[in-house]
């Protein structure tokens, strides 16, 4: 531990390859997302991902008749990353701590960043929001699920499982592929109320009941997150979405940049909390760049609950 550049360094260093591989291992634990979708390497720079189609269907062509031309074309989808940062104020006493004892604050420290930077790529990119704030980001603008994601089913909390249903229903009209289920909490709850239909009050999904977070259903990947229905938009909206039903293994790309930043903050006011001299304090700050792209809408359906106070 002797060369530490957390503990020892007053200045900007990287984690090394074992932490970040560490740090984010823990994302997908907390992030429906990185749950269901599997993470591409992000260049700092951002990428671009191109998507070719054709439409139209192949044509029979007679002896010496003429070819008829087919509609295929390009698309272009960017993801660009943005940065993410994490602090928090402690004594600075903790910079005169033997490195046994430091330790421990340093690898809750990580296990924090990862939960916040996993809650985080969930909020943007479904909600499109701040996740400190709970407001509409601009640097995120319509690169959201909410607002590119255009196919919807209004929710039935009795007939939550047939919403569903009519979910990937719509996906595979379209000729696409379902892969994986993010619900709210609210949903999952009202999956393990529902019962058989024949009166005799056995639950359909006992695997939902007493808090039940099952990984799938139906064949389908599932995680079960709160930040499914995050912010305070959900008060204002007409609409609050309470689960994404769609093909999170191909038709979306998600990743992080390798440098994963931290540095220990001795002096000035970097938090906006007042002075740390004065207070006695230090600041520890991470900072990580997460980027996604949403490669097609057609392949997902937002399952909406209407919000009868915003109208």
């Amino acid at each position: 531990m002797a060369d530490n550049p957390v503990v020892h360094t007053t200045s900007e260093a990287l984690f090394n390859p074992e932490q970040v591989t560490d740090v984010f291992s823990k994302v997908s634990g907390h992030s429906a997302i990185a749950a269901l979708c599997g993470q591409t390497p992000v260049p700092f720079a951002g990428m671009e991902t191109y998507i070719f189609t054709m439409d139209g269907e192949a044509s029979i062509v007679a002896e010496g008749g003429q070819k008829p031309a087919g509609d295929a074309k390009f698309n272009k989808v960017a993801v660009k990353p943005l940065k993410i940062v994490y602090q928090h104020r402690l004594t600075d006493e903790f910079i005169n701590m033997a490195e046994e004892v430091a330790l421990p604050y340093l690898e809750q420290f990580y296990d924090g960043f990862a939960k916040k930077v996993a809650r985080a790529l969930d909020i943007m990119a479904f909600k499109g929001l701040n996740p400190a704030t709970k407001a509409a980001s601009t640097e995120i603008g319509d690169n959201c699920f909410d607002s590119k994601i255009t196919q919807t089913v209004a929710y039935d909390a009795t007939n939550a499982d047939d919403n569903i249903d009519e979910a990937v229903s719509k996906i595979m009209e379209k000729d696409g592929t379902a892969t994986g289920i993010a619900m709210s909490p609210r949903v999952a709850a009202d999956m393990g109320k529902i019962k058989d239909k024949s009166g005799s009050k056995v639950s359909l999904y006992p695997e939902f009941r007493f808090g039940g977070k099952p990984k799938e259903f139906g064949g389908l990947g599932l995680d079960i997150n709160n930040t499914v229905s995050f912010g305070a938009s959900v008060e204002a909206s007409a609409e609050n979405t309470v689960a994404y039903a769609g093909n999170f293994e191909s038709a979306m790309k998600w990743g992080y940049t390798q440098s994963v930043k931290t540095e220990i903050i001795q002096y000035g006011d970097p938090d906006g909390q007042g002075d740390l001299k004065r207070t006695n304090e230090i600041v520890i700050r991470a900072e990580a760049y997460i980027g996604w792209g949403i490669i097609d809408p057609d392949s997902f359906v937002r399952i909406v609950k209407t919000n009868p106070a915003a109208k």
